[in-house]
């Protein structure tokens, strides 16, 4: 199979302390890739506030940055800068790299490209508060709520048009989930081939022994629906813990009740016990793909979650079979709906039938060796198809004629 350029570009949206989660990950992994494939990658980003980290993978590394690196709190507040975004991620100067490859949640895949480069796309999302999700982020937005909704409906207007426009200019698209695949052709209007984002599920050490709590961790904001859980708990009066932090985390602790401890952020030792021990783990939110339902499979813990998002990806439901199964999915995002879920979960003991072992091998499914490795297979495959179409597209036109 072909060997991938020696100079290739890698860029991301941002690389800052206030934003590090699964979309980070990812780039450091392509990046270690990439290097051990023996080709080195520029990284690009609209700002880098990470490099000068002695404690970050990018400590020391030298990262192609945007003018927003040099606005006020343009680092730690870039997306307060969103209108400005499209345009600045267009002015990075890419040129002279054959191999492009971008992560994008937001704008990254807008670089702009010359027809000799190709340009492969990891997708994490289309933007999610410009499309299906705008009017739940309107909803419990401080600037919607003081007057300022129909000029942020304008701005995000010209952000899906740009959204749209920008697609159009990636070669090849990836994206992290089947739910991913279908929203890209849906907006985009383009295929994409699907490579599930790479999960460190080697950091668990799955427990035979489950306790009584169920635990919801997650960002606490409004679109992962973190209220619609603790509502159920409240009205099944089981133990509930709630981790994680975000401008929600006021508005929950309010409306727990007293079987559900909001405890906020938590050292990493602290979440892997916990996701070691509980009952299962619940979720009631969309997501694109979901790392933390698969960290708690990894930790050997079911999973209750809403059936709809990445998780059609990775949960396997009981209702299809509970000798296979890693835990169960509701069908509507309901208070009700969810309640019936767990109802049967408690009913029928469905933690002792669901084998711990046998949870944390199909975790597996999805880690970061099979991430590289499916990765690497289908970027290689992707170069090859360029320099195919490339050579036909540069021979001589006479050749083809009688």
């Amino acid at each position: 199979m072909m060997d991938i350029p020696k100079n290739i570009a890698l860029v991301h949206e941002w690389f800052s302390p206030r934003s590090v989660g699964g979309a980070e990950k990812v780039v450091r992994i392509i990046d270690s890739l990439v290097t051990s494939l023996g080709s080195s990658a520029e990284l690009f980003a609209l700002v880098d506030g990470e490099s000068l980290n002695r404690n970050s993978w990018l400590s020391g590394r030298s990262v192609k940055t945007s003018f927003i690196q040099g606005l006020p709190f343009g680092i730690s507040h870039v997306q307060s800068y969103l209108p400005l975004l499209p345009y600045a991620i267009e002015h990075l100067d890419l040129s002279g790299y054959p191999l492009v490859i971008s992560s994008s949640h937001l704008v990254a895949k807008g670089v702009l490209t010359s027809p000799e480069q190709f340009h492969i796309s990891y997708i994490h999302t289309p933007v999610r508060y410009a499309w299906d999700q705008m009017n739940i982020y309107l909803k419990r937005s401080i600037l919607s709520r003081a007057g300022f909704a129909p000029l942020i409906r304008w701005q995000l207007h010209h952000l899906r048009q740009w959204d749209q426009l920008s697609a159009a200019r990636v070669d090849f698209l990836l994206a992290n989930s089947r739910f991913t695949a279908r929203r890209i052709l849906k907006y985009w209007g383009r295929e994409s081939i699907v490579v599930h984002p790479p999960v460190d599920v080697d950091r668990f050490i799955y427990s035979e022994e489950r306790s009584d709590y169920y635990l919801c961790l997650c960002r606490l904001v409004p679109n992962k629906k973190v209220d619609l859980v603790i509502r159920a708990f409240n009205a099944l009066g089981l133990p509930l813990i709630v981790v994680g932090d975000g401008p929600e985390r006021s508005f929950l602790s309010r409306i727990a009740g007293p079987t559900v401890k909001v405890l906020g952020y938590q050292e990493q030792h602290i979440v892997e016990e916990l996701m070691q021990r509980c009952r299962a783990y619940v979720y009631a939110g969309v997501e694109d793909f979901g790392i933390a339902p698969v960290e708690a499979m990894a930790a050997g813990a079911p999973v209750i979650a809403f059936a709809q998002g990445g998780l059609l990806d990775t949960v396997k439901c009981a209702s299809k079979g509970i000798d296979s199964a890693t835990g169960v999915l509701f069908k509507d995002q309901k208070v009700q709906s969810l309640l019936e879920a767990v109802m049967w979960f408690e009913q029928d003991q469905l933690w002792q039938k669901m084998s711990p072992e046998s949870i944390n091998n199909w975790s597996q499914k999805f880690s970061i060796k099979s991430f590289s490795n499916h990765f690497e297979t289908v970027v290689r495959q992707a170069w090859e198809m360029h320099l195919d179409r490339s050579a036909i597209a540069s021979s001589d036109p006479m050749q083809f004629k009688k």
